[in-house]
């Protein structure tokens, strides 16, 4: 890898709902705002990315592994949707040297991982990248998280990583703030999610990595924590770009409110 590139950010994006954004929806802009911020990452970076580095909250390993293929397929890992979701294609290039150099800085920071040349890209990556980086040639390396979904062990990862946006590596991770479904009778799904994503964004915005971190190890104390992340898979990949950070601070770059009831937002560091 270069290290002469412009320094890139990490982000924390939305990826949404299985191929929402390419699929007809009741009520049917439900995820235009999402779709629009998403076209408008490639353009807000400081300069091209030399890789593209994504965490997504859809493949969890024994250890981090990262996509070692040069050609990596896509994994259509969602189900019941239409025929045509099945064909979509983003056919950007692996980076079996990126695969390496994040084993190499995790290993430097006793970090063990492992690598997967069979593994192909999942909706996680693809869904969102095809609206960001329609072109696909930017090549791309997806890292797993731990099963364990430790929060500090995610932050960690990504301040082990931290380096690669010196090189020119934009660090994403891709999820979703809220992950705790409509709700059932009697659940105030709208105020859950508006209390929680209120706590988030002022801890993404604390300022100092090590308070920042402090409060995100802690997240299972926000308000209404469990009911907005029954699991927290889809909050895990926020962790390790939080953690790539370092010094810089985070700031919320999208906010929407899904269905009328789900308030969810996406986070910049850099």
């Amino acid at each position: 890898m270069t290290t002469d590139a412009q320094r890139q950010p990490t982000l924390f994006i939305a990826h949404g709902g299985g191929p929402c954004f390419f699929m007809e929806w009741d009520p049917a802009d439900a995820w235009d705002r999402l779709a629009a911020w998403l076209r408008t990452i490639g353009d807000s970076l400081p300069a091209r990315p030399t890789a593209l580095l994504v965490v997504s909250a859809h493949w969890e390993a024994s250890e981090p592994t990262v996509t070692s293929s040069a050609q990596p397929t896509l994994v259509y890992d969602y189900s019941d949707f239409p025929p045509n979701t099945y064909t979509l294609q983003w056919p950007a290039p692996g980076s079996p040297e990126l695969a390496a150099r994040v084993r190499e800085l995790l290993a430097c920071h006793g970090i063990a991982s492992l690598a997967d040349s069979k593994r192909g890209l999942d909706h996680g990556v693809f869904i969102p990248l095809m609206l960001g980086f329609p072109q696909a040639d930017i090549p791309t390396v997806q890292l797993s998280l731990h099963e364990d979904l430790d929060p500090a062990r995610h932050i960690a990862i990504g301040q082990a990583l931290a380096p690669l946006r010196d090189e020119g590596v934009l660090i994403i991770g891709s999820g979703f703030s809220y992950h705790g479904g409509l709700g059932g009778p009697g659940q105030d799904v709208a105020g859950a999610s508006r209390s929680f994503d209120e706590w988030l964004t002022a801890a993404v915005q604390t300022i100092g990595p090590v308070v920042r971190s402090k409060a995100l190890t802690q997240w299972e104390d926000a308000p209404d924590a469990r009911t907005c992340h029954p699991r927290s898979e889809h909050l895990a990949p926020l962790f390790v770009t939080a953690g790539a950070a370092g010094d810089d601070i985070g700031r919320r770059v999208f906010h929407d409110c899904l269905f009328g009831a789900m308030t969810y937002s996406g986070y910049r560091f850099g």
